[in-house]
């Protein structure tokens, strides 16, 4: 703590914001003394730092594929973590598939407002998808397809209205299908398959008609080994999609897998 106290006094002449790190949670970056744009990237920064410090906290990394998430790194250069590339940075890509990481997804990771990439995919993550992640506003893609989450799917997922890939595949994701996924309008590929979706949304299993509002953008979807009925008889084939597109949603109907 003292060598942290040292570090922020050699930044000259910002007694407010020297203020605001002290007071801010430990530990923070801490960057060249007399550099006021590093400085300044600490203040910006804070939250998003904190956000991955705390989902690393819930997690293991048997192959110490995150030993750089650490202070001494800025956390833009962290393993797997990309932000934008112009001031004010923020965090917008989180890639980590298949790093043969476990645990639960932290909710902090929800704190990210400028979030455009979400990549979780092929680990060993348990628990519930945290409602949180539909703060992430800016959020596109989000895979987090084969693990082992559990619980349903948010009812708020309809929030994320800029995500147009949503992969969920090989989980063991339970209850219905939110009838708020109707209203993300920019869906282009939807991957529930291979959970135990029991379509609670109506009852029966069958899932809501609001997913024909999809149809305009979405060229993949796929739902197969879950005990969902009207599969083939809800969401219709678009006008404004190309003749193979529809062809790979109809494979993919029947073997219930992605064919890439």
């Amino acid at each position: 703590v003292i060598n942290y106290i040292k570090c922020l006094m050699g930044q000259p002449k910002q007694p407010a914001k020297l203020a605001m790190l002290i007071a801010q949670p430990l530990p923070l970056l801490c960057y060249e003394a007399g550099n006021s744009e590093d400085f300044q990237a600490l203040v910006e920064f804070n939250e998003d730092f904190q956000a991955l410090v705390e989902f690393k906290q819930g997690i293991t990394d048997p192959k110490g594929v995150l030993k750089n998430w650490n202070p001494d790194t800025h956390f833009c250069r962290w393993y797997g973590v990309n932000c934008s590339s112009n001031r004010p940075y923020h965090i917008t890509e989180i890639k980590l598939s298949g790093k043969n990481l476990a645990g639960n997804i932290s909710s902090s990771l929800g704190k990210l407002a400028f979030l455009h990439t979400l990549d979780l995919s092929s680990n060993s993550f348990y628990g519930p998808i945290p409602n949180a992640l539909t703060n992430c506003s800016n959020l596109a893609y989000l895979d987090l397809s084969t693990n082992k989450l559990t619980s349903v799917i948010p009812p708020t997922i309809g929030s994320l209205t800029n995500l147009a890939k949503f992969y969920l595949d090989s989980n063991y994701v339970t209850g219905g299908i939110p009838a708020a996924l109707g209203n993300m309008t920019n869906l282009r590929a939807v991957s529930f398959s291979q959970n135990q979706l029991n379509g609670s949304i109506p009852h029966e299993g069958a899932i809501p008609n609001s997913i024909g509002n999809l149809s305009t953008n979405l060229t993949r979807l796929l739902m197969g080994g879950n005990s969902l009925s009207e599969y083939a008889q809800t969401v219709h084939a678009t006008t404004y999609g190309d003749v193979y597109s529809f062809g790979v949603i109809l494979l993919e109907m029947l073997i219930g897998k992605k064919t890439n």
